[in-house]
């Protein structure tokens, strides 16, 4: 299992040289059978990151760049009428495949943004009132650009709720851009990756993963958080229990990561902020800057709780 997972990170890190922490996330992710937002600024490697996940893997990948002119149909499917056998043939969209690289989500529309909804909670869609089963593992790897940028929509809080992470890239350090300009590693190793993994061995690892023991103090401590989050003066909107759940789903897939069968309260404490920070909301006439204030309510609330031993 570790082997696989060295793999994995190996053959990621061939093409996206920045953050490697954020290797890991997306790595976690796709162990808890969760789905990844990557928002930050163009230019630093979100799609990059994403294609490199899924061309490691030896499944199908399906890419989606979201425009504003997109309709539901153009990401779930469509039926069409075949005149010579005069019925409906429903002809499959993009979600159908195991990872979806939806770029640019938040540049599309909402009513196209909620499409996802089913396919992300339930590995589903229902279209003309047929449901259809999304083949296993299913994974939507979703970029966005900051909200102040123009021509962006923001998504609804039920949609951001669907995502087990939020994280951000960064900018690379001086000697990782030098790095960059030498290589191109996105142009020139990017065509050529090769999968290390195989959708079996996926989900076996999810599986794995599933089965990760979480202690009875652990599992306390990821109620008192979310208690804390529910009873904070500054906050509007708590964790509500499915982020309870996302956090303990987190915490068993960095255990995986780290070689161990069972959470310790690292593990909660290393993810706290990419699970939980986009499913609370401050109360009205909070902070200028919502978002930072929101990580550091949550720093705040981490550190008033005593960890278990």
């Amino acid at each position: 299992m570790s082997e696989t997972i060295d793999r994995l990170r190996a053959s990621i890190g061939r093409v996206y040289l920045g953050n490697p922490a954020a290797i890991d996330r997306v790595l976690a992710c796709l162990l808890a059978g969760g789905h990844v937002l990557i928002e930050d600024v163009p230019g630093v490697g979100k799609t990059v990151l994403a294609s490199a996940v899924a061309r490691s893997i030896r499944c199908d990948f399906a890419r989606v760049q979201l425009t504003p002119d997109m309709l539901p149909s153009d990401v779930l499917g469509v039926s069409v009428f075949d005149q010579d056998k005069g019925t409906f043939d429903f002809k499959r969209g993009p979600v159908f495949t195991n990872i979806l690289l939806a770029d640019e989500i938040n540049r599309t529309t909402p009513r196209t943004q909620t499409a996802l909804l089913e396919a992300m909670s339930e590995a589903s869609v229902s279209v003309d009132g047929v449901r259809h089963d999304l083949p296993p593992p299913f994974m939507v790897l979703a970029t966005q650009n900051p909200y102040e940028f123009e021509g962006t929509y923001l998504l609804p809080e039920n949609q951001l709720d669907r995502f087990l992470m939020r994280i951000e890239l960064g900018y690379p350090d001086a000697s990782i851009e030098a790095e960059l300009l030498d290589t191109r590693p996105a142009s020139s190793v990017l065509p050529e990756l090769e999968p290390v993994a195989s959708r079996d061995e996926v989900i076996g690892l999810q599986q794995a993963t599933a089965n990760v023991r979480v202690d009875e103090s652990v599992r306390r401590y990821i109620i008192q958080i979310a208690h804390a989050t529910r009873e904070h003066p500054e906050i509007k909107v708590g964790l509500s229990p499915r982020g309870s759940l996302a956090l303990a789903q987190a915490a068993r897939a960095w255990a995986v990561l780290n070689g161990r069968d069972y959470v310790i309260p690292e593990d909660v404490l290393e993810n706290v902020r990419e699970v939980c920070a986009h499913r609370i909301f401050l109360a009205a006439g909070g902070h200028h800057d919502a978002w930072a204030r929101t990580l550091t309510v949550l720093d705040e609330i981490v550190r008033a709780l005593e960890a278990p031993a």
